[in-house]
């Protein structure tokens, strides 16, 4: 067997869990495991170096290049805001394979003076360095925000990544859902009491017994640093969630935490640990609260659809083929990505009346 095989690669990430779980007495906050099992490096789900994007799930940028042509009209309108050609600065936190950076490039040509992109995983890095060649130095790479931001921030689909605390509902009180080990070796889930409960009104609703659901404090601290380093510009970030009432609807009693593999969803994060996504939907009220906190504007939040269309997505289209017309239509369409995919603007020291809000802006639902 191939020492850096996916079998091998598995056997090594479990014994990072065993031994996180033995350092923990036993049981694991499902938030630890969550991280390690998508970002151990070189054996996490994103750090092996695989193939996952177009194998396991497919992002807009891949599906479709008027993604990231529509996008780029929403960015160049920030960059022209900011009033400074030092500060034509676009960065994208989490790339996977690059489309969208190209897609940007393509589309705003040398009004983009420095690409920077915050990844992670090297092995990604290497890939978006492939394909972003022909745009020389004026991409570079960093594996953290850097200290001081004056620009334009892109996020697509990083925010559902980020490990999420699980919580259940035993009818009386909020239990925190770990992992251990059972008696056969597996891993199985344990429940641990916790004066953690989900936010707002939401602590209180008429859950029914068993309810499952989760709270994001990853998602909110990478949302307050962003805040502490954006000096000047704008951030959008693209992403599956609901505000804070759709969330926490005591109609959805089983939360939103799922796993993608071979372009297929299952609910169960403990099986094939390290070979599958592990994702859960995005409390955009909960995002946009700790922007607000962190002295952040929120100058906009609406449906993927809305956004795309309000950028010219129509227009762009065309003269365009049959099929990139479909593809483009799956980023629209309310059964597909038009409606679950919801885009949040944030933004500081700047004046912008942000194009992609225009029509169809539901910050009110924050």
């Amino acid at each position: 067997m191939n020492p850096a095989g996916p079998a091998s690669l598995s056997g090594r990430l479990r014994e990072k869990l065993l031994a996180a779980l033995a350092e923990g007495g036993g049981w694991l906050p499902f938030e630890r495991f969550m991280a390690i099992a998508l970002y151990e490096p070189g054996l996490g789900y994103y750090m092996r170096g695989e193939p996952i994007l177009g194998r396991d799930f497919v992002t807009a940028p891949e599906l479709s290049p008027f993604f990231g042509r529509a996008l780029a009209r929403q960015v160049d309108q920030a960059l022209q805001a900011l009033q400074a050609a030092d500060a034509a600065k676009v960065i994208e936190f989490g790339a996977g394979s690059g489309a969208l950076a190209a897609q940007v490039l393509q589309a705003l040509g040398d009004r983009v003076g420095r690409y920077t992109i915050v990844e992670l995983s090297g092995a990604l890095r290497a890939r978006q360095a492939e394909r972003l060649a022909p745009f020389g130095d004026r991409v570079r790479w960093l594996d953290r925000l850097p200290d001081r931001i004056e620009g334009v921030v892109l996020g697509n689909e990083v925010l559902d990544a980020m490990p999420v605390v699980l919580l259940h509902w035993d009818g009386e009180r909020w239990l925190e859902r770990g992992v251990v080990v059972d008696e056969a070796g597996r891993f199985a889930w344990h429940d641990r009491p916790t004066a953690l409960h989900p936010p707002g009104p939401a602590a209180e609703a008429p859950w029914p017994a068993g309810t499952l659901t989760e709270i994001h404090p990853q998602a909110e601290a990478f949302v307050r640093t962003l805040a502490e380093r954006l000096v000047r510009g704008a951030a959008f970030f693209v992403d599956y969630g609901f505000p804070e009432a759709e969330y926490y609807h005591p109609q959805r009693s089983g939360g939103t935490l799922m796993c993608h593999r071979a372009q297929r969803a299952d609910p169960d994060p403990l099986a094939d640990v390290g070979d599958k996504d592990i994702t859960a939907h995005v409390n955009f009220s909960a995002i946009a609260l700790a922007a607000q906190d962190a002295g952040l504007d929120v100058i906009g939040y609406t449906t993927q659809a809305h956004f795309l269309l309000n950028c010219g997505l129509l227009e762009l289209l065309a003269g365009a083929g049959v099929r990139e017309v479909a593809h483009a239509q799956k980023l629209l369409n309310e059964h597909e990505m038009g409606e679950l995919f919801k885009v949040i603007g944030l933004a500081r020291g700047i004046t912008l009346d942000p194009i992609g809000f225009a029509r169809g802006d539901r910050s009110h639902t924050l």
